[in-house]
């Protein structure tokens, strides 16, 4: 049996960062996983290009049962320490809306600037293994694989969450986590679109391709994004922002001209005795096939000056506070991330460690934290990881 000081579970984006913050404190370090590659998940996101931070992080930023718990690790590693890394391996970089950081080329770049990190601190990578099982030693913890049995005195689960299963995605973490006693809050589908119910599939599949700015709600949520039309339902990032926090049989609440007073904008045309018909007043402010869909034919036909105020207040109503259920979203095929997954509460926030089982840190996504689109999970794998890389 090979001995290390740490093991970590998980090449991944986390994974590494524990790894290399271990490895520059003089521990022997191993990183195990299944897959064929590392940071597969780094590879694929932000369309190739990586967003691999935000230029604005806060807690306010991220969905946990205890939304206090990343303030810690957000705090002692922030956007501003991950950006001097990436400066300091000159790899190009650009600002794009809401203050996310993208790779100017390829999200290559940052893999290989970790592997260049890990390899500098002598961290070993051992790729194409599967755990077999776990169990815990006097001194720590002893694993068996298919490639032979590795112990360690500190082990730190970075497996990530359930979604995109197609890159090897599984439960793993989780059920070390069941297996040591720490609760896990169920894990579901976030970041993901929408799918509808067939009736309105029927209605609204014909818009496939349209994109347009929307404030879009539910419950207490709210966020103002672009909203994507697709042959499936809704997706677009206010759709994939709010399925992080949509429950099922909940309705979305949407406005689909938030910078514009339909209302007002009809009565003054009514009194000004306009004759344009409202089908070619509102196709300046939104795609002519969606003015179609969301009013009835009678509506679009009638010419302005000869609106009432109930009717001019229908129009409105459809446009500015459109409410649709939405059957359930496309699940961890398509999902950016997992919401749910290891209690916060059983982990030190400062650590990353379990408080009841002393060596055993879990980071990244299987953690309880799950950030907005933009980067902001992608700090917390860093943050997490680097936090945890201090103790292990």
């Amino acid at each position: 049996m090979d001995d290390f000081d740490v093991v970590v579970v998980g090449a991944s984006a986390s994974g590494l960062m524990c790894a290399i913050e271990a490895g520059k404190r003089g521990r022997s370090v191993l990183v195990l996983d299944h897959a064929n590659k590392s940071c597969k998940k780094i590879l694929i996101s932000g369309g190739g290009r990586c967003n691999f931070t935000n230029l604005d992080v806060s807690a306010d930023n991220y969905i946990s049962h205890n939304p206090h718990f990343c303030k810690s690790a957000l705090n002692r590693f922030t956007q501003w320490d991950f950006i001097a890394m990436v400066q300091a391996y000159e790899i190009p970089y650009h600002e794009r809306e809401h203050g996310q950081l993208f790779c100017d080329d390829s999200a290559k770049a940052i893999r290989d600037m970790l592997l260049a990190e890990c390899r500098q601190a002598k961290v070993r990578i051992q790729l194409e293994t599967s755990i077999q099982y776990i169990e815990q030693l006097g001194t720590g913890f002893k694993l068996k694989t298919s490639k032979g049995a590795y112990s360690g005195e500190s082990l730190a689960i970075a497996t990530g969450g359930l979604s995109i299963p197609k890159m090897g995605a599984t439960a793993f973490g989780y059920k070390v986590a069941e297996q040591f006693g720490l609760k896990v809050w169920p894990p579901v589908a976030g970041l993901v679109p929408f799918t509808l119910h067939e009736k309105d599939k029927e209605r609204f599949v014909p818009l496939s391709g349209i994109a347009i700015d929307c404030v879009a709600s539910t419950g207490k949520t709210s966020f103002i994004e672009n909203l994507l039309f697709t042959h499936r339902g809704l997706s677009g990032p206010v759709m994939l922002q709010l399925s992080s926090y949509w429950q099922p049989g909940e309705t979305v609440n949407i406005n689909l001209l938030p910078e514009l007073d339909v209302q007002s904008l009809l009565l003054k045309l009514q009194k000004q005795a306009v004759r344009q018909q409202v089908k070619t007043i509102l196709s300046h402010h939104l795609p002519k096939r969606l003015v179609a869909t969301m009013l009835d034919n009678d509506l679009l036909e009638q010419a302005a000056y000869s609106l009432s105020a109930r009717q001019c207040r229908k129009i409105s109503l459809a446009l500015h506070d459109w409410h649709i259920q939405p059957n359930g979203t496309e699940g961890y095929r398509t999902a950016e991330v997992t919401v749910g997954g290891v209690d916060t509460n059983a982990l030190s926030s400062k650590t990353m460690e379990s408080n009841d089982v002393k060596g055993l840190y879990f980071i990244g996504e299987v953690v309880d934290v799950t950030g907005w689109l933009g980067g902001y999970n992608f700090q917390w794998a860093w943050a997490s990881g680097w936090s945890a890389g201090q103790y292990v």
